[in-house]
């Protein structure tokens, strides 16, 4: 797999580029249920006018350089996208340097593989893209940092895809109160948990769901279930239950050192090779909130990048068990 590291301060010549280079495989993912399943361009912009309404400027900005067309500005709302699924865990390890790890579990033919720095509307963000402008992790100049996994539920409804507001919470947020505040009411169309960590060492763990009211917690570990396991054959496939006990272990009744800790993130059962499935673990990410840097691993390789101090690049890397 190739990877990419790109820094662009305002939206310009190389997100348009990144855009006419991933737009014909995400038009196919955004239209395969047919147009009419998907939000129309003016609700797309009332909704985030209602709920992101910061952003707004932003997205008007990057549909332009998408070409202003109809199909790209939905698409680049993320309001009400097609339904997806994905694996992950993710933990927050306290300490003097505290750090939030995370695995993500995808497709590999389906993810941008790519790290994004911006300085987009003066906030400074750097993470894992998704979908060009959303995250599926980060962190931002304010020492905030932001991951997510998918919450276990088939319910699906009216609301924004996550990696958007996982954007959204860095562009406009610089505390883990304010962070909670905005999970707390913008709406995701399915259920994700997104845990946040912040530069006083402050964390939570958002429990979102498009049906019920999302639940603030201090949980520093999160897998792939909400409060209680809702679907048993997704939680048996993904071993949420076991991911989540072994976490927790590790964190409180026997606790290891940080490195330690990482490194148990390219192992079983954290690490998965089930790719023939569905999806495997693509990368380990560890952000460092106080130090403003962040680690994309993998086994046998640490790739570095600082917020500061950021070289753009690429990086080919050999997934276990991904074709």
């Amino acid at each position: 797999m190739m990877w990419r590291a790109l820094s662009e301060e305002t939206p310009g010549p190389k997100w348009s580029g990144l855009f006419d280079e991933y737009w014909p495989d995400y038009r196919r993912w955004w239209l395969k249920e047919g147009e009419t399943a998907r939000p129309t361009y003016a609700q797309s912009r009332r909704a985030l006018k209602e709920h992101m309404p910061e952003i707004v400027p932003l997205w008007e900005d990057l549909c332009d350089l998408a070409g202003g067309g109809d199909h790209a500005a939905r698409f680049l709302s993320f309001y009400c996208p097609p339904p997806y699924l994905a694996g992950c865990s993710q933990a927050i390890w306290t300490g003097k340097e505290p750090v939030l790890v995370r695995n993500y579990d995808y497709n590999p033919n389906a993810f941008d593989s790519l790290v994004l720095r911006t300085n987009w509307q003066g906030r400074r963000v750097m993470g894992t893209s998704d979908g060009l402008w959303g995250m599926v992790d980060g962190m931002n100049a304010a020492g905030l940092a932001i991951s997510l996994t998918f919450g276990g539920r088939r319910v699906v409804g009216e609301g924004f895809g996550v990696p958007l507001i996982l954007r959204y919470v860095l562009q406009t947020c610089t505390t883990v109160e304010e962070a909670g505040a905005v999970l707390a009411r913008v709406p995701t169309h399915m259920s994700y948990n997104v845990t946040v960590l912040d530069k006083k060492r402050r964390y939570l763990t958002a429990m979102m769901s498009p049906d019920r009211k999302t639940i603030i917690t201090h949980a520093a570990v999160a897998t792939n279930h909400q409060e209680n396991v809702e679907w048993v054959s997704h939680a048996r496939f993904t071993a949420t239950v076991e991911r989540e006990r072994f976490l927790l272990h590790r964190l409180t009744l026997h606790r290891d050192p940080q490195d330690k800790f990482i490194s148990a993130f390219l192992k079983p059962p954290l690490y998965s090779t089930a790719f023939n499935a569905g999806f495997g673990t693509l990368y380990t990410a560890v952000y460092r909130p106080r130090l403003q840097e962040m680690e994309l691993r993998w086994p046998g390789t640490v790739w570095s990048l600082a917020m500061n101090n950021f070289h753009e690049g690429g990086r080919r890397v050999q997934i276990p068990g991904a074709a």
